[in-house]
């Protein structure tokens, strides 16, 4: 379909511009009568200028691309615009004036044009799954459905500023240590690459007997030199991502690669406290937006990553379907702890389950917040231990044949 490029006045009488599709030109000014813009230049985008838009496009998509926060933003700012009443199309309207990212602007925009046709705002999103994901979208139609579109897009921002805000926390927690990691290696690797072979070298001019230690030193510094252990570690590395690669790629190697990830020490009860706050914090928003349990469960096994809780809550799903309860289902499982089940089945009693998976959401945010600090503190003490036994290896293997040296001497 044509692409116009349009610039003119809106209702308020403000200067606009932007694109539109439309089959011509007389199509695509009643589009933008329809939208409340009256244009005063309209032109067929050409050849090169498409060119030209699409290479922008596709390096803001490197440069510019649309992160959680930017959703959650657009999302509070949708909200807060139709909960003051604002019609939905001059909502999205204003929401595109205010959107900077460029490739935002661009999905908004299409977003804008679908609903002016009048179709649902769930629909007209539905196409760009890489921004609107399917708890996203399945949310917004519960929320037109039920005329509480408003509080829907709340609970849904809330939803992604939790998730960009764990995120945030976990890869700053991680960035110290990679850090130390990185210096240390180098660190380490500059020693025996630069300084060792020169060591070593006077040793070997003595032609005195080396201890083990140094012959091990000496022997891993020749190996770096002639790039025996490089080329040793590369063809490891890439044969293990090979290999592991196909294994996941199965879902007898993903499920075994999944049941192992919850049985690591301490990592495993971070995957799994993450995967049941999300499960909880997911599940309780979508029956809080009026989405149905069955369906609710649905959409949860989507977002959960790994393959057995996703199992769990599929065989969940048809015991609910066949007039059981989640609390029980659960607990059977064995994967989700007691208080996370009679939390749920005490919900699902008194009818207040949305509220329950809200406070177990709550208590394992925490609890991930605890870990993730825990796992950080302890992982600077391990990593300093580890670069100290290094050191003190390459420390003594430089002092004993010069103790030995002086022995003889003396």
């Amino acid at each position: 379909m044509p692409v116009f490029e349009y610039a003119g006045i809106d209702k308020d009488r403000k200067n606009t511009k932007g694109i539109v599709e439309a089959e011509s030109d007389k199509a695509a000014r009643m589009k933008l009568r329809k939208m409340g813009v009256y244009p005063r230049l309209l032109s067929l985008e050409g050849h090169a200028k498409k060119v030209s838009l699409q290479s922008e496009v596709s390096f803001a998509s490197f440069t510019q691309r649309i992160k959680t926060q930017d959703i959650a933003l657009m999302t509070r700012q949708l909200a807060t615009l139709i909960n003051a009443g604002i019609p939905l199309v001059d909502a999205l309207t204003a929401l595109l004036d205010q959107t900077e990212n460029p490739k935002m602007k661009t999905i908004i925009s299409q977003v804008r044009e679908k609903v002016t046709e009048g179709t649902k705002l769930s629909d007209a999103m539905r196409p760009h799954a890489k921004v609107f994901s399917d708890i996203y979208v399945n949310m917004v139609n519960a929320g037109e459905n039920s005329g509480t579109l408003d509080l829907v897009l709340n609970r849904l921002a809330d939803f992604n500023e939790g998730q960009a805000k764990l995120k945030s926390k976990v890869m700053g927690a991680m960035m110290y240590p990679l850090i130390m990691s990185v210096v240390g290696v180098a660190l380490v690797l500059g020693l025996m690459v630069g300084l060792i072979p020169k060591i070593t070298g006077i040793f070997e001019d003595n032609k005195a007997a080396l201890p083990i230690p140094t012959k091990i030193l000496m022997a891993i510094s020749q190996a770096l030199l002639n790039g025996w252990i490089d080329l040793t570690i590369v063809s490891l590395i890439g044969l293990s991502i090979y290999f592991i690669r196909r294994s996941y790629k199965t879902e007898k190697g993903k499920l075994f690669f999944h049941q192992r990830a919850l049985k690591l020490p301490l990592f495993g009860k971070l995957v799994r406290m993450v995967a049941i706050a999300r499960f909880s914090r997911t599940l309780g928003t979508l029956l809080s937006s009026g989405v149905p349990l069955l369906v609710a469960l649905g959409i949860v096994r989507n977002i959960v990553t790994n393959v057995v809780m996703r199992r769990i809550i599929e065989e969940t799903a048809k015991n609910v379907q066949e007039g059981g309860s989640v609390g029980d289902s659960l607990k059977k499982s064995g994967e989700f702890p007691p208080m996370v089940t009679h939390m749920i089945a005490i919900g699902e009693k008194t009818g207040e389950l949305e509220k329950m998976l809200e406070r177990v959401a709550d208590t394992y945010d925490v609890q991930v917040d605890n870990t993730v600090s825990t796992l950080t503190t302890l992982l600077e003490p391990i990593m300093i231990l580890v670069m100290a036994a290094v050191v003190a290896f390459i420390v003594m293997s430089v002092l004993l044949p010069i103790l030995q040296m002086n022995q003889l001497g003396a």
